[in-house]
């Protein structure tokens, strides 16, 4: 009862104090030298930090435009959810500025398009309709009749309007862009493709703290229409989308993942006591256990995080092992005991030392991991050292009260494996060959260690097809958008533009940018010219009047005159006319058609039209850039409010390549040591996270061996304990390497338990060797390390079924090390550890 009691408290207390983070940055200390220096850059720019990228693709530039102008215009004004929103390719600024921005040569032939342009632009622009374009093309083809142009000229613009026209006949999605007819190749070329950075108000007390902002982000898009069918596509990317979407992957099917996990622990359960009564106290006890772990963590470390949560298989699975040792030694004793106390008694007595030890050197290897820079993995360890000490007390006894109220009845046979004898006649005969084969088998697993494959890419670890990490990997092949960039935080802007042209000379740099960077180069002959092209279109881009709407009626009657001259265009020139003949015959159809054809063939070209004259408008007003007259949240990005500036680097090559990434890190380090950015970030976290493991795992190895030397009092008999822990980590290793698995942040977490449960299962059969015990394969104790094995390794296998690929990782990882402690167990350890020792009662 009072088991139970301590379990409704612990039951109440994790309810009402259970808190979990979510805040993947807060995984390593903030001691770490890289996250420093990612710090100062976080606490210099927040604006960088925490964002949700919203990617609006267009089918044509306008409507990509449109839909960015009109998403940010309405988020703006969402203070609940979102502290800023901002437009870094788009926007005011860059409507009147952006033609400063391209090569000279560029703006030069940009705007003698324009003016070439006049004579379609002038009727457009004072009505800019269905009518008007209709009028205008049929000034087009009153100019070819009089010889003032020719209808190769004029063959672009009315192929691209045949071809809308038609589509939207035969009832397919039709669009029209103007800006592709007016604008030009290369740096001008309109993109089709617009961003709109937000940072969101995040709650990380919750498993997806960005859900709010996201869901009101796509609120927003649905309430403008923004979607596929209107030829507008919104995605979202960033940190806090990845981060979400991990999340949902992880919870999409962890019912069926629990009910497998679940039923294959029971089945095994089952399998090794035959005992529905026993069966039920080991679950019991587990259970009580791991909410007892789970109050006892919350007191310990306040909150879980997404590392530490992974004390739940790490407990069960050990936890487990206690209770089915501690069972089968009962049952065992059970058949020769007058009553179920003495067997009690007797299981106690002669396995409670083992488990003590087991559970005191599991729990000193966990706190290994204490003083390392992980503090995931760090809070892991207290939690699950906490969760041996808890498992053990419970062993021992929550579940012997559960065993002598369930009224177990003795087996009707012994408990050992009988059958194993030849095995243990075998090993006994062919020892010294049993040796040497797994002596091989670990030299050439130390040998196969180089191409163990660290793939430290969070990327990696999720579903590619999720739609922010797709996003993303599309993003990255993009050289202009890829997040995947090098920043620098420099003193001043002097310091940043120096640092700046010594880090652009690097073969592995594409782009060194700073605020300067953002002042157009050549500015006097370019504003000269769009000067030039203003006065020339200032009145047609601005006329004093502009036609009111039409009526349907003056739209047919516009689209018959201009069919009617198009017909005779055509006909003056056979070689070229084409074009012409088709446009004519698809005006001549809308015309006949329905009022309502109509109309939403006028949206198809006057919506693209306004937004493309307005664009020409402002970009003819561009005026002289200085870094004084940049948008003030624009300079901002650039240089913070103390006088510091950051330089932003762009990755020459493929940006979504690893050895790319690799090189472009090490060459900008090896000129600023105190630089930050993804490329360097996912690295210098795999290098914190590996010697975190490293460091932990030789602190391990000592405190434990120590420990087993104070209890054992001999060398030899320690490397009897650890010896077949550190074979079945090699040869885990070296099957990783076998199958082409490499090792990520997710499965890395697999080896602890596998650390765990060798250190246990091999002091079990060390202390009973010391005790005199013969033929361990036929003994209880090889049938409980079996299936303590079996069911750790088939429930927690059975995450490998998860939707989220690192997880899924993880099960396998955890499959694979299980595989191989229990050949180690079973088959190393005995062959070993070879005759027993003579001492006196011997079981």
């Amino acid at each position: 009862m009072l088991g139970l009691a301590l379990t409704l408290l612990a039951a109440a207390f994790a309810a009402s104090h259970f808190a979990m983070n979510t805040d993947t940055y807060a995984l390593i200390a903030p001691r770490a030298s890289w996250r420093m220096d990612e710090a100062r850059l976080r606490a210099a720019f927040p604006a960088n930090g925490d964002t949700i990228v919203a990617v609006v693709d267009g089918t044509t530039p306008e409507l990509a435009e449109s839909g960015a102008a009109r998403l940010a215009q309405r988020l703006a004004g969402d203070s609940a959810h979102f502290t800023s929103v901002r437009r870094p390719d788009g926007g005011s600024f860059f409507e009147r500025e952006g033609l400063l921005y391209a090569p000279l040569p560029d703006v030069r032939a940009a705007t003698a398009r324009m003016i070439a342009a006049q004579p379609l632009l002038g009727p457009l622009s004072a009505d800019p309709s269905l009518r008007g374009v209709a009028s205008a093309i049929g000034t087009v083809a009153d100019g070819v009749l009089h010889g003032d142009t020719t209808l190769a000229q004029a063959q672009a613009p009315m192929t691209a309007l045949a071809q809308a026209f038609e589509a939207r006949a035969a009832g397919k999605p039709a669009y029209f862009s103007w800006a592709r007819l007016f604008g030009g190749a290369g740096a001008l070329a309109p993109p089709t493709r617009r961003l709109v950075i937000l940072t969101p108000r995040l709650d990380y007390g919750s498993l997806m703290p960005g859900e709010g902002p996201m869901a009101a982000v796509r609120a927003a898009a649905d309430a403008l229409a923004l979607a596929p069918a209107r030829g507008v596509t919104v995605r979202l990317t960033g940190e806090v989308p990845l981060g979400d979407e991990e999340f949902r992957s992880l919870q999409s099917n962890i019912g069926f993942v629990g009910a497998v996990m679940a039923g294959a622990m029971l089945l095994t359960l089952w399998l090794a006591m035959r005992s529905a009564r026993t069966v039920a106290a080991i679950v019991l006890t587990t259970l009580c256990g791991l909410v007892i772990t789970t109050a006892l963590g919350l007191a310990a470390v306040g909150r879980f995080n997404i590392i530490s949560i992974a004390f739940i298989p790490l407990f069960v699975g050990l936890g487990i092992d206690f209770s089915i040792q501690f069972a089968t030694r009962f049952r065992a004793d059970l058949i020769d005991a007058p009553d179920a106390a003495t067997a009690l008694a007797s299981a106690a007595g002669g396995l409670g030392p083992s488990l003590l030890l087991a559970a005191a050197a599991v729990a000193l290897g966990f706190c290994a991991f204490l003083p390392t820079d992980y503090v995931g993995i760090s809070e892991l360890g207290i939690i699950a050292g906490l969760g041996m000490i808890v498992a053990l007390l419970l062993s021992v006894t929550l579940l012997p009260a559960l065993l002598m109220l369930s009224g177990v009845r003795a087996p009707a046979a012994a408990v050992g494996w009988a059958g194993a004898a030849p095995i243990d006649a075998w090993l006994h005969r062919r020892r010294r060959a049993v040796l040497w084969a797994f002596g091989v088998a670990m030299i050439a697993s130390i040998a196969a260690l180089p191409w163990v494959r660290f793939d430290f890419n969070p990327l990696h670890l999720r579903d590619a097809d999720s739609e922010a990490v797709a996003t993303l990997t599309d993003l990255t092949h993009d050289p202009d958008r890829t997040p995947n960039t090098i920043d620098i935080l420099a003193s001043d802007l002097p310091a940043a533009n120096a640092l700046a042209a010594r880090l652009s000379r690097l073969p592995e740099v594409r782009a060194a940018v700073t605020l300067d960077a953002l002042v157009p180069a050549d500015q006097p002959p370019k504003l000269a010219a769009i000067a030039d092209a203003a006065a020339l279109l200032a009145t047609t881009l601005d006329p004093f009047e502009i036609a009111p709407p039409p009526s349907d009626a003056e739209r047919v009657a516009a689209l018959q005159v201009a069919a009617s001259k198009l017909a005779a265009a055509a006909a003056s020139d056979p070689a070229h006319g084409k074009a012409a003949r088709r446009l004519g015959e698809a005006f001549t159809h809308l015309a006949a058609s329905t009022p309502e054809a109509r109309a939403a063939a006028e949206t198809m070209v006057a919506a693209p039209l306004r937004i493309t004259l307005s664009q020409l408008g402002a970009s003819l007003a561009a005026e002289s850039v200085t870094s004084a007259t940049l948008p003030p949240a624009l300079a901002r990005d650039w240089v913070a409010p103390d006088g510091r500036a950051r330089v932003s680097l762009f990755p020459a090559g493929d940006g979504n390549d690893n050895a790319v990434l690799a090189r472009f890190a090490r060459a900008v380090l090896g000129v600023a040591p105190h630089a930050t950015g993804a490329p360097i970030t996912i690295q210098a976290a795999a290098r914190s996270i590996s010697r975190a493991f490293v460091t932990a795992g030789a602190l391990a190895l000592a405190g434990i061996a120590l420990l087993l030397f104070a209890i054992l009092r001999s060398v030899r008999e320690v490397a009897f304990t650890l010896a077949p822990v550190a074979l079945a980590g090699f040869l885990t290793l070296s099957t990783c390497v076998a199958i082409g698995q490499p090792i990520n942040f997710a499965n890395i977490i697999a080896f602890p338990l596998l650390f765990g449960v060798g250190v246990a299962f091999h002091i079990y059969f060390v202390m009973a060797w010391r005790g005199g015990a013969q033929n361990l394969l036929q003994s209880p104790l090889a049938r409980a390390v079996f299936f303590s094995a079996l069911a750790t390794g088939t429930a927690f296998g059975a995450v490998w079924l998860s939707a989220h690929p690192g997880t899924a990782s993880m099960g396998k990882i955890l499959m694979l090390s299980l595989a191989w402690t229990l050949v180690c167990a079973l088959i190393f350890e005995p062959a070993l550890l070879g005759p027993p020792k003579p001492t006196a009662g011997a079981r």
